[in-house]
């Protein structure tokens, strides 16, 4: 029960909960606090959601997105870390969170297990394979360098690259190596010198440095940036012991900036040797072919003897061949003459007005044998035909009219054929049919007909 007197301040909940995360905020500044992540969740926003943990006790925590996205490693549950945080509260549900400004892993160093967590990445990903590596050109005409202006590296590979090859050009891309943002003015530096698009070659690097300091070669963009060159990349990085992601992307890596000047260009003094000696070796080869030239025209010159005696002997020759020639085609055209004279007197024998006369003799005789053929089938069809219009008269109803019988018809003469008088009635007309003429009658009666 509220006493009597001064009322007390009332506080809403949300009052209570603000006065709560000022007391916090102003009693407790920035703690590291060491623990296990779990329930890790990263939301579409980007921000941060998980919970640290101890054996006996757990906090909620929060890191925002702009935090989240500088981490040098990938945070996942069951991962001891150590983090800088602010004990605040949460208004909405009244917890009692750590906002986390900072961490990192606890054994390995946060820059170690990026490390291998990028690598892990990349490796999956085939961009360390052999297979997407580049060759180097020999005789490269320009050369660029992605590194910093200041240091030993610049000019150590200046100078190596005069010496050995000074008939190439040098286009260096100013970048920062060390420190925040260095790895994507690196990226950026290898982007420009594609662009030039004359570049043959390019030489990324620094000198030598701890972790720390080469961090900016083991950022994804920068080998990100290398993997996507069209120009091959020689990596140059630290000391010969030293290795980073960008080694691994790269066409060719190089232990030290010096040696990666030396491996993109030749030596000239190795190529002048290389060409006196190709000299030589034309020069001797050259004397060789032309010793076994003349010592082919030597024997040539001996196979061929005295010109003038071979000459003569071709001469001779070409005149007994002339003379043969000749004496074969006279010998041709006899031959031909007296194949001509046979054919001619073959064609004669077997000609046209041999076989015209043969054919108009046979055709004489086949036109007598058809007179005679033809009379004795007229002979023989004139017979039978009297016969067959003997048989006809013999069969004719004329030959009966002309026997004194008549046709009687009904009607007219195209009447039907009366032949029972039964059918007929006194009074019809009738036509009579005779041998010669017609006539009209009229039935007066009719009587049966009878067997006689």
């Amino acid at each position: 029960m509220l006493r009597a007197g001064a009322a007390p301040r009332i506080w809403s909940v949300t009052e209570a909960a603000g006065l709560v995360q000022g007391v916090l905020h102003d009693a407790v500044g920035p703690l590291w606090v060491a623990g296990e992540i779990s329930n890790w969740r990263r939301v579409a926003s980007g921000h941060c959601y998980f919970t640290l943990k101890d054996r006996q006790s757990q906090l909620r925590a929060v890191m925002w997105n702009s935090r989240a996205q500088v981490l040098f490693f990938r945070p996942d549950d069951g991962m001891e870390v150590l983090v800088q945080a602010r004990p605040t509260v949460y208004p909405p549900r009244g917890d009692l969170q750590l906002q986390v400004e900072q961490m990192e892993p606890r054994g390995a160093g946060a820059l170690q297990l990026a490390f291998e967590q990028l690598k892990t990445k990349l490796e999956a990903e085939g961009l360390f394979l052999p297979a997407r590596k580049k060759p180097l050109p020999r005789f490269p005409r320009r050369i660029g360098i992605v590194t910093a202006l200041q240091g030993a590296a610049v000019h150590d590979m200046r100078t190596v690259l005069r010496k050995r090859w000074p008939a190439a050009s040098v286009v260096i891309r100013a970048v920062r190596v060390q420190g925040a943002g260095a790895g994507r003015e690196i990226a950026e530096g290898i982007g420009d010198l594609n662009r030039l698009g004359d570049v043959d070659v390019m030489i990324v690097g620094r000198g030598g440095g701890s972790l720390e300091d080469l961090w900016a070669f083991n950022e994804e963009v920068v080998a990100r940036a290398i993997a996507a060159s069209s120009v091959p990349v020689v990596t140059g990085v630290g000391h010969e012991v030293d290795f980073t992601i960008a080694d691994f992307v790269a066409d060719v890596r190089a232990p030290t900036p010096t040696a990666a000047a030396a491996l993109v260009v030749p030596d000239r003094a190795e190529v002048r040797a290389a060409v006196e000696r190709a000299s030589h070796g034309l020069g001797r080869g050259l004397a060789r072919r032309v010793t076994l030239a003349w010592e082919r025209i030597a024997e040539l010159e001996r196979r061929l003897g005295d010109p003038q005696r071979r000459v003569a002997a071709l001469a001779q020759r070409v005149d007994e061949l002339g003379e043969r020639a000749r004496r074969a085609l006279v010998r041709k055209v006899e031959w031909d003459a007296r194949e001509l004279h046979a054919k001619a007197r073959r064609l004669r024998q077997a000609g046209p007005a041999a076989q015209v006369a043969r054919a108009g003799e046979r055709l004489r005789v086949l036109g007598e044998r058809l007179r005679f053929a033809v009379g004795v089938r007229m002979r023989h069809d004139r017979a039978a035909l009297a016969k067959l219009a003997a048989q006809l008269d013999v069969l004719s109803p004329l030959a009966c009219l002309a026997r004194g019988y008549a046709i009687v018809r009904r009607g007219d003469a195209r009447g039907g054929v009366v032949a029972d008088a039964a059918t007929l009635a006194p009074g019809d007309a009738v036509a009579l049919v005779f041998a010669k003429g017609r006539a009209r009658a009229r039935i007066d009666a009719t009587e049966p007909g009878g067997d006689d």
